[in-house]
């Protein structure tokens, strides 16, 4: 064979292993657009000569990220108004929980209205002169985290105001087919479990606004105007990384696309206490740890388990911030090897189960015991901590936990905007 007829069979081979070795997703890139992106498209058809007020973050991008506020402020057809903010601000420059005031925005000069400081719903005071209220905010598909209770009360002003409600809509980063975890029940309703749905609920925004307005689920069962600007290419078994979006935090926790399944993972049992979920270290909600626990010991049982989806490894570090920092702690790290298959927000409950075992003297929760409210409120209800302390056993709560599953899965499929 001569070198030159070598050199071509060669390269043909080296091309052909190459593109074997990838997988499809890494082949094929697929692009979702949006709901800004679509708007944009469509000549922001909706909202042409209208006063608009949008209720937005930094995550309110376009797939060039191009702020909304900018894309709409600049438009010559459309007339934007008035600025809302969530937790952690228009900007994303206050941390969780801190109390936000009502500003003029620096870059606009637009008035921001707070809804995480003296009002978390818009007064009719705050909504003067709008025609039309637009909102584009990236979720993260888990009930606690505030921004579809900021979501559910702005309808409910658009409603009492005869103003229309547009979502933009965006990706549920645990895709659409994921739903965990029990329904609210009566007396736990609250700012971090606003609506009677799973703590992990399979819709995008502008599903779950459609399923709260269409089943009466806002206060007095109010219904307002609402329309959904839909993507397109987006399928409910996409993760986010599959989007082709780029990714902006929605929250200083949340730095990364897979940080929504971490949260999911960790987030109830944060409320005992934040460093023990990695909060306060450069892994927020990625661990599990306790300053007395035997890292090693803690990873064996965790490993026997055989919880799908998901490894461990030990971890030794201390807080940078919060109430214990540079208190020593010690447990694991946990890798999700496939988070669309992994129990989310079972393996909590596993962790504080063997926790318990290693160390029965020093309970997570009875020491946290003051923490008692705010943990029912994000769970939904009392009884699942108060069945759970009686033998620490993910299985005496495992059908409470799991129980409404199936039957919202059936009442929100009329609202799937999307296969």
């Amino acid at each position: 064979m001569n070198k030159a007829l070598f050199f071509f069979i060669f390269i043909i081979t080296c091309g052909w292993l190459h593109g074997c070795m990838q997988s499809p997703k890494q082949v094929e890139t697929i692009l979702v657009k949006t709901g800004i992106d679509v708007l944009e498209a469509r000549g922001f058809d909706i909202l042409r000569g209208k006063k608009i007020g949008l209720i937005t973050n930094p995550t309110g991008v376009n797939v060039d990220l191009k702020s909304t506020i900018d894309i709409l402020n600049e438009s010559s057809v459309v007339d934007l108004v008035a600025l809302y903010g969530p937790e952690h601000g228009v900007r994303g420059n206050f941390s969780a929980g801190d109390h936000i005031d009502s500003e003029t925005d620096a870059k606009t000069g637009l008035p921001v209205f707070s809804l995480y400081g003296k009002n978390r719903k818009p007064s009719q005071e705050m909504l003067q002169g709008v025609e039309v209220l637009v909102y584009d905010i990236q979720d993260i598909g888990v009930r606690s985290y505030t921004y579809i209770s900021t979501m559910g009360l702005v309808m409910e002003a658009a409603a009492e105001a005869g103003i229309k409600f547009v979502v933009l809509d965006r990706p549920n980063p645990l895709g659409g087919l994921k739903v965990e975890g029990p329904l609210v029940t009566d007396g736990y309703f609250s700012f971090v479990s606003a609506f009677a749905i799973p703590y992990v609920y399979g819709l995008t925004p502008g599903e779950l606004a459609t399923f709260l307005n269409q089943e009466r689920l806002l206060t007095d069962s109010v219904k307002c105007d609402l329309e959904v600007v839909s993507m397109e290419n987006w399928k409910r078994s996409m993760t986010f990384v599959e989007t082709g979006l780029p990714w902006v935090p929605p929250s200083p926790h949340i730095p990364k696309a897979n940080s929504s399944a971490y949260y999911a993972m960790a987030g109830i049992i944060g409320e005992l206490d934040p460093c023990m979920i990695g909060v306060g270290y450069t892994l927020p909600f990625e661990v599990f740890a306790l300053p007395w626990i035997d890292a090693d010991r803690l990873l064996e049982e965790m490993e026997n388990l055989s919880l799908p989806g998901v490894r461990f490894r030990p971890i030794h570090f201390k807080p940078t911030y919060m109430k214990n920092k540079g208190k020593e702690y010690h447990g694991v790290q946990v890798y999700f090897t496939d988070f669309l298959e992994a129990p989310l927000t079972e393996i909590q409950f596993r962790f504080l189960e063997i926790a318990y075992q290693l160390r029965p003297d020093s309970s997570v929760l009875e020491i946290n015991n003051y923490r008692f409210d705010m943990l029912d409120k994000v769970i939904g209800n009392a009884d699942i901590r108060e069945t759970f302390v009686k033998a620490y056993k993910f299985e005496d709560i495992q059908e409470q936990w799991q129980g409404d599953v199936e039957g919202f899965k059936v009442r929100s499929k009329p609202y799937h905007l999307y296969r």
